[in-house]
């Protein structure tokens, strides 16, 4: 797993681009992210997490967290751009102050939802739940 650069090392390399602040962008990433994690409270309502249905929740719980990031990111005029972008956002939570537990952690299932998406790499019920409780805590933190 890749190691995460500074903010600062992602914004001097072009993966992070100053850019004019954006609302409109950041409100749409903001609606979206809420309607994404309404839909799993649903089926965590009605369905329950089980091994069959943990790898749709780790990956939509890892992109409602992303989609808050980038949100932040237009608000405070930054745009992340190309390889290394995912690592990019990730850093600036050192810079909104987030904990480097909860920074490793979100590093940590960016890896795993790659392998996810792009390995076929299956996860069990277990590991979706400490997601689902991450999730929690950082949308309780990220949201608006």
């Amino acid at each position: 797993m890749k190691l995460l650069k500074s903010f600062d090392e992602y914004v001097q390399l072009g993966t992070i681009k100053k850019q004019a602040k954006d609302a409109s962008r950041a409100k749409s990433l903001i609606k979206e992210a809420e309607r994404a994690f309404i839909s799993i409270n649903e089926i965590l309502e009605k369905i329950g997490i089980n091994d069959n249905n943990s790898n749709i929740i780790i990956k939509d719980s890892y992109d409602i967290i992303m989609q808050l990031i980038r949100a932040k990111l237009f608000l405070n005029g930054f745009k992340s751009v190309g390889e290394g972008s995912h690592e990019a956002e990730i850093s600036y939570l050192k810079e909104l102050k987030f904990k480097d537990t909860e920074i490793q952690f979100l590093n940590q299932l960016r890896y795993f939802r790659n392998g996810i998406a792009y390995y076929g790499k299956s996860f069990d019920k277990e590991y979706a739940e400490k997601v689902v409780k991450f999730l929690e805590i950082m949308y309780s933190k990220l949201s608006p």
